[in-house]
């Protein structure tokens, strides 16, 4: 089973979210905003891709972050920061047995068909 994690109101989800639909792909969505992340979770996913990849350093969460926090962040930092702000998560993410896919991309979606 896909597990989409993102936040409603977001863009990109949205467009994951039709994709999947359009494409008749299941997928269980989970609000991250709301429900959070589970620890082990997040560090699951950062194993395949990479705490860099997840860290959204382009949204306002990010920019609203002090500067020394935003200077010396490091795996464990971003973890806590993540953990903390589930909403600096890139997103969407999508989780199934295979793959974790960060972001929306029509070319990795297909993959899952």
């Amino acid at each position: 089973m896909n597990k989409l994690f993102g936040i409603p109101n977001c863009d990109t989800v949205k467009k994951a979210r039709k994709w999947l639909t359009e494409h008749e792909v299941e997928y269980q969505f989970h609000d991250y905003k709301k429900l959070g992340v589970a620890e082990k979770e997040l560090k699951t996913w950062i194993k395949q891709v990479g705490w860099e990849t997840l860290l959204n350093k382009r949204g306002t969460t990010w920019r609203k972050l002090d500067e020394q926090t935003k200077s010396s962040v490091n795996e464990s930092s971003a973890i806590k920061i993540m953990l903390e702000n589930p909403s600096i998560i890139k997103r969407p993410v999508l989780v199934n047995t295979k793959v974790i896919l960060v972001g929306f991309k029509t070319e990795e979606y297909e993959q899952l068909e």
